[in-house]
């Protein structure tokens, strides 16, 4: 062993592990062969990458699960799992790792999963008292390699409230979230149990069984919500620490947001139809981005101004401003001066650019 190779190896373990966990876990196994001080080091490694294409076939990806766990420290915490799998014949597998990682106080999970089947998730992953970090996301590809819209029949499904008390962060993408199919409860909020949630994205996301959804957390800062089909037709957000609000919505159903967020400082909308929202004005609002494709009714867009008249810088699209052109001044008399700015800035602009 050189040098170079004697200073890396007198490294703690806590760092080693660390440098081991930016590769994947098949390979950090194979770092035992080094020497002795290698040989057993990543037992105790509390971070698991795995990727269903890192191996050949399924029996082989499984083999080496089930020999990873039974010479793993079983002492030693997992705090972090990545976890990226295809196909239902992988399903028994990834429930296999998620239940050993929820009992082995888990704090961190990223899940990728595609498959051609319904995928009910353990009642594990909704229960825990570790789990800081979740983000769980499905892929699904027709035979060509593309990928298909609008076909939720491979996504997972979630169903009743999330006990998950450590969780600051939630991505949820391509998730059909539906929800206990013999209750009668039609507003549901399957997060009310995760009141130290600060950050949470639904994008994409496919509803069953409910028609409103509510998003009552208080510690929520970051809030990011992209609408897809389903039966959900209202959301209700209650969030007094709410900064940034994001909403993306580009389905011909027009959702209803009802929003509590005083301290609201950025929203950002982009959508095919005008923003139905219903608050008691947002008085901390410095910045608003509102895009809309299609055209709309001009009542529609004036009340969606009066709704965010406290902003200090307002971004409308070309579609927007031809909408509230044909508004009377006198129903623009909050908004007038800020309005008449944008216009003639957008008019420069155009000019700007037909001279270059």
């Amino acid at each position: 062993m050189d040098v170079e190779d004697e200073r890396l190896s007198s490294l703690p373990d806590d760092l080693i592990h660390k440098i081991l966990s930016f590769m994947g876990t098949e390979h950090a196994v194979q770092t035992s062969v080094l020497s002795s001080r290698w040989r057993f080091i990543w037992t105790s490694m509390p971070y698991l990458n795995l990727s269903h294409d890192d191996f050949f076939r399924l029996p082989t990806f499984s083999k080496f699960f089930t020999r990873f766990l039974s010479d793993r420290n079983n002492q030693s915490d997992m705090t972090s799992v990545k976890l990226n799998v295809h196909g239902h014949d992988t399903y028994l597998v990834v429930k296999q790792i998620m239940a050993y990682a929820f009992s082995h106080n888990i704090q961190q999970l990223n899940l990728g999963f595609s498959c051609n089947i319904d995928f009910e998730f353990p009642l594990c992953l909704f229960t825990s008292r570790s789990l800081k970090h979740l983000s769980l996301t499905t892929e699904d590809f027709s035979s060509n390699g593309y990928r298909r819209k609008f076909s939720f029949t491979y996504v997972f499904k979630a169903t009743s409230t999330w006990d998950l008390p450590a969780l600051t962060t939630l991505y949820i993408h391509d998730v059909y979230l539906c929800y206990d199919e013999n209750t009668d409860e039609l507003f549901i909020d399957l997060f009310s149990k995760c009141a130290n949630l600060k950050n949470l994205t639904l994008k994409g996301c496919y509803t069953k069984g409910f028609t409103g959804l509510s998003i009552c957390l208080p510690q929520l800062t970051e809030l990011t919500l992209e609408t897809e089909y389903g039966s959900v037709e209202v959301f209700n957000i209650v969030a007094p620490q709410l900064k940034n609000l994001t909403i993306r919505s580009f389905i011909s159903e027009s959702h209803e947001y009802l929003i509590s967020a005083p301290h609201l400082v950025f929203l950002d909308y982009k959508g095919w139809s005008c923003l139905q929202l219903s608050t008691n004005a947002f008085l901390s609002l410095e910045k608003a981005h509102i895009c809309i494709s299609y055209s709309t009714y001009a009542h529609q867009v004036q009340r969606l101004l009066q709704h965010i008249r406290n902003v200090k810088f307002l971004t409308l699209n070309l579609e927007v401003v031809e909408v509230i052109t044909s508004l009377y001044l006198v129903h623009l008399t909050m908004i007038f001066n800020l309005i008449s700015f944008l216009i003639i800035l957008k008019k420069k602009q155009c000019k700007t650019k037909k001279q270059g």
